[in-house]
Parts: structure tokens; sequence; C-alpha cells
């Protein structure tokens, strides 16, 4: 053992003895990993490397964060993803505890040209959060939040949850769009552009992003805003992790009640045309402050299928039964839980009902309006099965979404009313290869009818797909590409390079 490792060791063990909790004590002890062996790992494209204990040792000490191995306490969490039928076995994951942590973790996985993986919340349902033999950075301990009521500014550490957003802007009376799942990841949602409850009157997440902080490929800090390394701060806006790991982010914010108007009209399945059809025609004509999604869903089990519009109503309370008249053209539903509600709380009223949180597949596209053909296809292809649950979404766009222009972001798909889903989700021990590939074959009679897709639903798309996503911002991406990750570290994302 060498001086510095004793050292720390000695003060490790005084400090441990002096706790009060055998918790606390572990927290300190486990920040000092004693690697005892090599470590078999592989670069981003494939090939096999072996990490000497002595550098995996000198990373760990570096570090005031964790250091876990195969084996290590805490390890199996660390690499799983909400999508339970993903099961990756990183080589190393680093858990930060702060920027210079994740400077050190950057730069050594460059070095070495490993696979790298950079986890926030975890929901990458394609599981693209982790890796098999890279290194995974696993920012759960990475994570605050903080409000300057005076500038409406919301300061929230890279590796924080929507959840962490919502309740502390909130409590000033301020929001920004912060999507519909609490435990989401806000690097995730934000980067790949950030649809949510209020995404319609107030932006995308990125439309509300005045500055990032970023650790690059070559593990340099940068700070990108509009008068800071401009290219960047455009690139992040819809570029999704291609460029490094965010540390920071900088959210406008706006004033707003607590209480919005929120809940589900429930129909049986069998109404599905109909609802469809109303749905195309209600949400066209909405107002900015009402978001409506629409999801129509066989449970296992032989369960009925129910269709529902799932609505938030953020405007004057007092116009609230005006705007939403319309939805009684459809007769008595199943049920209606459309009433006030505080907003954090709808925040996290799907948190335990997110398909995610088993195995799921999925396919995705923008479409600009519902058309009768694409309901005829949603509803004619639709298949409940016992082991699975069938899910056809309507995700709603437009507003003030629309009204930015394509290039002002990263983000190009401005045109789009709706982001339409298609997913399969089943139980961990149930085989996913019926489901995978009836959801392919859905999407086939539904593809036609989209343009582009959402980046955040990036899964085995060819590179040539991957490309043409992006539209006309694609070649200014990839030059900004070149310029801050030359060799493509930052490779698991819907990731920019040549085809």
């Amino acid at each position: 053992m060498n001086r510095r490792r004793f050292f720390q060791s000695s003060i490790a063990a005084a400090v441990a003895a002096s706790l009060s909790t055998s918790q606390a004590a572990a927290s300190v002890l486990q920040a000092l990993l004693q690697v005892t062996t090599d470590v078999n790992a592989v670069t981003g494209n494939g090939a096999e490397v072996t990490l000497e204990k002595a550098a995996l040792q000198e990373l760990s000490d570096s570090l005031r964060g964790h250091l876990l191995l195969t084996g290590s306490e805490g390890y199996d969490k660390a690499r799983r993803v909400l999508n339970k039928s993903i099961d990756k076995h990183p080589a190393l994951i680093v858990q930060p505890s702060g920027v210079a942590d994740i400077q050190s973790a950057v730069t050594f996985a460059r070095e070495r040209d490993l696979l790298l993986a950079v986890k926030c919340g975890g929901h990458s349902f394609s599981g693209k959060s982790t890796c098999n033999g890279g290194m995974q950075i696993d920012l759960s301990h990475f994570r605050n939040a903080r409000v300057d009521p005076a500038t409406r500014t919301a300061y929230i550490a890279g590796g924080s949850l929507l959840g962490d957003l919502d309740h502390e802007s909130m409590a000033h009376g301020l929001v920004t769009t912060a999507g519909t799942v609490s435990h989401t990841g806000v690097g995730g949602l934000t980067l790949g552009g950030g649809f949510g409850r209020l995404a319609r009157r107030y932006g995308l997440a990125l439309d509300n992003l005045k500055a990032v902080d970023i650790v690059s490929a070559d593990g340099g800090l940068r700070h990108a805003s509009a008068e800071e390394h401009p290219d960047l701060y455009w690139a992040v806006r819809g570029g999704g992790g291609n460029f490094g790991v965010v540390t920071s982010f900088e959210f406008n914010l706006h004033p707003m009640q607590r209480e919005v108007i929120g809940g589900d009209i429930i129909f049986p399945i069998s109404k599905a045309s109909e609802v469809l059809k109303f749905y195309s025609e209600f949400s066209a004509a909405a107002p900015d402050e009402l978001s409506v999604e629409l999801i129509m869903v066989s449970p296992p089990a032989n369960a009925d299928g129910v269709i529902f519009m799932h609505c938030t109503y953020s405007g004057p309370a007092n116009k609230a039964d005006k705007v939403l008249e319309p939805l009684k053209k459809l007769g008595t539903p199943l049920a209606n839980t459309i009433k006030g509600i505080d907003y954090v709380a709808l925040q996290s009223s799907w948190d335990n009902s997110d398909p995610r949180n088993g195995g799921e597949y999925m396919k995705s596209g923008f479409t600009s309006g519902i058309s009768d053909d694409l309901v005829r296809a949603l509803v004619e292809n639709f298949e409940p099965h016992p082991e699975r649950t069938t899910t056809a979404l309507f995700q709603q766009s437009g507003g003030a979404i629309g009204r930015v222009p394509s290039d002002a972001t990263a983000f190009v798909h401005r045109y789009s009313s709706h982001n339409l889903l298609a997913s399969g989700a089943w139980e961990p021990n149930v085989d996913r290869t019926p489901h995978i590939n009836y959801i392919r074959g859905y999407w086939k009679e539904l593809e036609s009818h989209t343009r582009g897709y959402y980046t955040n639903e990036v899964a085995d798309e060819a590179q040539s797909i991957v490309n043409s996503n992006y539209q006309g911002n694609f070649a200014r991406l990839l030059e900004v590409k070149k310029t801050y990750d030359p060799t493509n570290l930052f490779r698991l994302n819907a990731n920019i390079r040549a085809a």
C-alpha cells in the first residue's frame, strides 16, 4: 500500500469510527475501493482492452464519489435502467459527486477509448444509458436544484430529476416545461427536446434553456450560452448527449398558479375510432394552455382495453369549463377524473404507470395532423395480447413549440402536431421476441403517416436514418461534433457521425 493510500485509509477508518451510524461509515469507506485485479473492458469500436489495476486504483483514489466494479456494493443497482429487459454489465461505473469527478471519468475513458454510457434517470428505453464492457457514468449522486426567483432562473445539477426541478420552482410560483414523469432525468429529456404538460404554452424544455456547463470529450469544462460557445449551445438543444456530460442547466422560469385542471376522461376501447376522430379535431383547436394526450391501451391478462385523453389546462380557471366543453360530445365516459389539482402532484401522477417500469419496445414518429387513414390503421392493426400491454399514444405538440424556427436550435421537428408512439410492454420473465415483432409490424402500418421521430426515442435505427432525422440541421451538427468530440467518445445516443 502506498503512502497516499495508507493515509487515506487511516483517515477514513478514524472518521468511520466516530460516525453515529453504520450507513454513514459505509459511505466513507466505499469511496476508498481497493482494486485487486486488472479488469477486461471494450472500446467504443468493440475491441477488447485490459484496464490495469494500478490505473483503476488511481482513478478510484482521485474521486470524491465512487468507482464501482463487478461485485461492488451498489454495482447492480447502478448498472440497471428503467427498462427491466435491459441487462448490461459495464466494466466499471463512476458515480461522481461533482464536476471534477466527471472530468476525471471522461479523461480516463477518452485516454483508453472506452465505450462510454452516461446515465441520469435511466429512461432510455433502448438502454443507451448503460453498456456492456465499457464505462458507465452514473449521475444519480449528482443532484441539486436551486431557484433564483428574482431572475426567474433555475440552476439544476446534471444528474437531477424532473421532480427536483418542479418541486423547487413551484415553491416560488414558477415553472418551466418538465416532462410528464417526475423520475425522468433532466439531462436526457432536455438535450433531445423536452416535451411536457406545459410545452404548448412555454415551449420545449430546451427552448427554456439559457445555458449549460458541459464536460466535453477532452475533459474540459465549458460554459455554453448565446454569448459563450454559441455553436455548442445551439447543438446541445436537440443534439442529445453527443457533445459531453452536462453538469449544470440554467432554465428560464415562468409565473404560474399552483393549481391546474388535469386528469383523464376514459372510454371503452370499442369507441376507439370515434374518440380518435374527435381527438384529431379537438387537439387541433386547443389553446396553448391546453395539452391533451391520447392513450389507447390494452392491458395483459385479457383485461378490457380503454382509450382515454389526459388533459392539462394551465390557463385561467374561469375559462376551463368552456375550453373542455367539447369533451361532452363523446357522451358518458367510463370515468372522468378531470378536476383542479396541484401541478406538482399531476407531474408525478404517471410515475408508476410508465411502461418502461417493465420490459418495453417502442417505435415513434411525428405527425402533421391525424388523418382518417391513420385512425383506421391504428384501430384495425391494434392487437391485445395476454402477456403484453399494448399501447398507442399521441403526445400533442404545436403551440409555442411550433413557433420556433426549425434552425433556431438543433431540434428540427417544429412542424409536428403530435408525436405518435406504439409500444409493447411485458414482465421481465416473458419472451420478448413476439412482442417486439408485433410492434415492428404494427409500426409498418403507421410509419407512412409520420415524418421524423423524437431523438430521445432512438433505438436500433440505421445510421443513415439517424442522420436524416436531423434533417436540415445535420451538417451543422456534424461540424460541432467534430469540434468537441472528434473521436466520437459520446456515441450511445442518437449519434451524429458520417454514415
